[in-house]
Formats: structure tokens, C-alpha cells, sequence
């Protein structure tokens, strides 16, 4: 069996987990295992790289400030956001 290079092969879908903290937006990619991503977005428990379009954000302020920026941002085209919960890694 031959391994996935970080660079090829086929693509997860993910999502990045978006919060406020301190008043300030982040968000965080995590693959659709749970697992959290790297800025490579390679996920090493699924050997896969992920996309990252869907924003789960934590609760209804995170997802208006995370609309808003869809609206507004042209670097938000394309994302979807919705609420939602952070799955949790796998074992």
C-alpha cells in the first residue's frame, strides 16, 4: 500500500470551528474525523488533505460576525456558516 503524500491524493471535507475570544473571531480547520489541522490542512488520521468551506460557529454572535464577513469579505466567498458543536478527536 502505497502512503498519501502530504501534497497529493484525495481531499476530506473539514470545517473550520468558529468562537469568540476576548471579542476576537477565530477559527479553527478541523477535519471531518474531528481531528484538528495544521495549516498543511493534511489530516494525519485520515491521511487525507481537507477543504474547509463550512464555518460551525460556537453560538449566534460568532455566526452574525462570521455572516457578516461572508457578506462583506471577498476572501469569504464561497464558505457556508451555520451553528454548530466542535466534534470531538478520534481515539
Amino acid at each position: 500500500m502505497s502512503e498519501i503524500s502530504k501534497d497529493a491524493g484525495p481531499e476530506e471535507l473539514g470545517a473550520y470551528y468558529a468562537y469568540l475570544e476576548d471579542g476576537r473571531l477565530v477559527m479553527e480547520p478541523q477535519c471531518s474525523c474531528g481531528n484538528p489541522l495544521d495549516e498543511s490542512y493534511f489530516c494525519d488520521n485520515c491521511n487525507k488533505r481537507c477543504r474547509c468551506t463550512d464555518i460551525l460557529c460556537e453560538d449566534q454572535a460568532t455566526l452574525n460576525i462570521v455572516e457578516k464577513y461572508i457578506r462583506t469579505s471577498p476572501k469569504f466567498i464561497g464558505f457556508k456558516a451555520m451553528l454548530g458543536k466542535r466534534k470531538s478527536p478520534p481515539k
